[in-house]
């Protein structure tokens, strides 16, 4: 059983897991196809990824393009500031952001469906992320838009993060284009 909250921005979710506690700790179940599909989530994941990043790192915001990459995004250990970025050509919210505080104590996750940039930066002293993305990576699909482009203005809770030169000079939003 999981509890889904839609967002302002269509398909983007947060998804809290039922937790079961005892005297010895708790166990819950991170992903049930089941569950996924009664809240209208993908049912199939292609791919587990996990990274680890220290207190003040900023990694995003990436996105594949045109082979889209949905995303179910959660934290095991620390805490980070989730961002989900509408980039679909058509769309009333393109543009528009949200975010979430996802940790390894709220055990919330974020739902990015294709079409969305996704980054977070790490509001803990270290963060392990995991995610299941639903097709696989593709090093020639890879796109990433800069950070703070001042047209998404993107309001992160550190000043001066720790990013990849990849993401330092990431594309500008309106420069973006789809074939």
């Amino acid at each position: 059983m999981i509890e889904v909250e839609n967002t302002s921005l269509e398909g983007v979710k947060v998804v809290t897991p039922q937790v079961f506690r005892d005297d010895r700790g708790y166990f819950m179940e991170t992903f049930n196809a089941g569950d996924a599909a009664g809240a209208q989530l993908p049912e199939r994941y292609v791919q587990d990824n996990h990274s680890y990043s220290r207190r003040g790192v900023l990694r995003g915001l990436h996105y594949q393009y045109p082979q889209w990459q949905g995303k179910l995004v959660r934290v095991v250990v620390g805490e980070i500031f989730d961002v989900a970025v509408d980039i679909r050509p058509d769309s009333p919210t393109r543009g528009q952001w949200v975010s979430a505080v996802l940790s390894g104590e709220n055990r919330k996750q974020m739902y990015i469906p294709d079409g969305f940039a996704h980054g977070f930066c790490v509001t803990s002293e270290n963060a392990h992320v995991i995610y299941k993305v639903t097709t696989l990576y593709a090093a020639d699909q890879d796109r990433c838009i800069v950070w703070n482009d001042p047209d998404i203005a993107i309001r992160w809770p550190l000043d001066d993060p720790i990013v990849s030169s990849k993401d330092a000079h990431g594309m500008r939003f309106k420069d973006m284009k789809f074939d």
